[in-house]
């Protein structure tokens, strides 16, 4: 369905850092819905440090959410404590919406795309979901919809976010 393409395998040259941050309170479209914050700095050259906290608003239980690495079934709601990327990624294909027709996100100066882990308290230091894909974005990722979507997760789906990029 999706497909993702890792920027250290396509020879991008080096760039200087771009810092973001972001603030998201309602994620929703697929299954359940999430509040992601957080921010960080990325690299075209295949650099990204960034992290912050999620929690699942309502129990999300689809994708990457389904079951967690420890057999726990979906993120119920009043779950979850904090997210850290792992891996930079130069474009991934995203639904808004399970019905959603593919569309294609790629990294830049004002989009980042990467792979997530995230963190329930009941598992501590632990990823209870690893290798999520995630968007966040300076502009709409899909302005033929209502509204503003420039966060989304795998499984979760689109929403709208206060997001700075410098």
């Amino acid at each position: 369905m999706v497909s993702s393409l890792v920027l250290g395998t396509v020879g991008v040259h080096a760039s200087q850092n771009t810092g973001f941050g972001f603030n998201a309170s309602n994620i929703s479209g697929i299954s359940g819905s999430v509040s992601l914050t957080g921010g960080g700095a990325f690299s075209l050259a295949d650099f990204i440090h960034s992290g912050g906290g999620f929690r699942c608003v309502d129990t999300v239980d689809k994708g990457p959410f389904a079951l967690s690495n420890h057999g726990e079934a979906g993120c119920q709601a009043g779950e979850g404590v904090r997210w850290d990327a792992k891996e930079l990624l130069a474009s991934f294909q995203f639904k808004c919406f399970g019905a959603d027709t593919p569309h294609t996100a790629s990294t830049g100066d004002q989009i980042v795309v990467m792979k997530s882990d995230f963190y329930k308290a009941s598992n501590g230091v632990h990823e209870s979901f690893s290798d999520v894909p995630m968007i966040v974005s300076a502009v709409d990722l899909r302005p033929d919809l209502d509204g503003n979507q420039n966060v989304w997760i795998a499984g979760v789906g689109c929403g709208s976010a206060i997001v700075h990029f410098s």
